[in-house]
């Protein structure tokens, strides 16, 4: 099988391509901006014609999209999201090949949702930020563009790679040099957020199941349980060995909440913070995931600790 995957050098598009090249079936080609892809593409700028005029020389049976932004304004976010998302289809559409897409959207589309609730791919998106804003647009133009398709939602992905800027990316910075400043009270703020995290290298899982199947559509990718970033918080503090206590900074003054941990009796210490997530989502987002079970035959495996420990791994070792 002949593998197109475009964004090879992403968070996410690096463990698809580990994950493809295990598979002695798969004959895999990288585009992308960076040098070290197999063939420099920019699909924010490039043509819908250069890009067909390569996908027929190519013939891939699957395209796989994990190329996009997740920071930047509305302008820079509709261009490396729906733009070059736009691209891909046009492409597509015009070329020979017969390629299936699989498109990688995000949980973000959904916007937030109802404490205790779990978000089925049927809910109405209500989006609360540009980025999802942008995501959502590209998932529209995927499923109305009449190509062999299907797009997996992911929700708040972790594990090893996790940008430094995430929000757990963050929380494992603040906690080390909390540790290397022998500072025994850590304030966070954020805490109450409530996500539902799935380890990255599940969602290559997915994406490599997902490029095998049929399924059409919009599919979501999480673990199926939403977790207080308090409660990861402490399980990182666990697998980091660190013995302080966690403060919480509650709402915008920053008063500290009751900690978690063993507190201490300077309580004023100065720690760095970490700040709620910046999705739009609120303060609650859970996945139904059914779907990808019956559709996929998938199932998330990594649990959240080994997820964190991997994390933290990779914060430790930093200078």
């Amino acid at each position: 099988m002949r593998v197109l995957l475009i964004g090879a050098n992403g968070y996410i598009g690096r463990f698809v391509a580990d994950r493809l090249l295990a598979d002695p079936a798969v004959q895999l080609t990288a585009l992308g901006r960076g040098d070290d892809a197999d063939v420099r593409f920019d699909l924010a700028t490039g043509s819908p014609g250069a890009l067909t005029r390569f996908l027929d020389a190519v013939h891939p049976g699957v395209v796989i999209n994990c190329a996009g932004a997740t920071r930047g304004g509305a302008r820079e976010l509709t261009r490396h999201n729906t733009v070059a998302v736009a691209t891909v289809c046009e492409a597509l559409r015009r070329s020979g090949c017969g390629a299936r897409l699989v498109q990688i959207g995000c949980g973000a589309e959904y916007g937030p949702s109802q404490p205790g609730s779990s978000t089925a791919e049927d809910a109405v998106p209500r989006p609360g930020g540009p980025y999802g804003v942008s995501k959502l647009a590209a998932t529209e133009l995927v499923l109305g563009s009449g190509l062999d398709a299907v797009v997996l939602r992911i929700f708040s992905p972790a594990g090893p790679g996790t940008p430094a800027g995430s929000p757990l990316g963050r929380l494992a910075e603040a906690m080390r040099r909390a540790m290397q400043a022998g500072d025994g009270d850590l304030k966070l703020g954020g805490l109450g957020t409530q996500r539902d995290f799935i380890d990255v290298r599940d969602v290559a899982r997915a994406v490599h199941a997902a490029s095998l199947s049929a399924a059409q559509g919009v599919i979501n990718i999480g673990s199926g349980r939403a977790v207080r970033l308090r409660d990861a918080a402490s399980v990182l503090a666990r697998v980091a060995g660190y013995g302080g206590a966690l403060h919480e900074l509650d709402g915008p003054g920053g008063h500290l909440r009751p900690a978690i941990g063993h507190p201490r009796s300077d309580p004023d210490h100065p720690s760095p913070a970490a700040y709620p997530y910046p999705d739009g989502c609120g303060s609650w987002q859970q996945a139904d995931v059914r779907t990808a079970r019956d559709r996929l035959g998938w199932r998330p495996r990594i649990s959240l600790e080994e997820s964190l420990a991997d994390i933290w791994m990779e914060a430790a070792c930093r200078i």
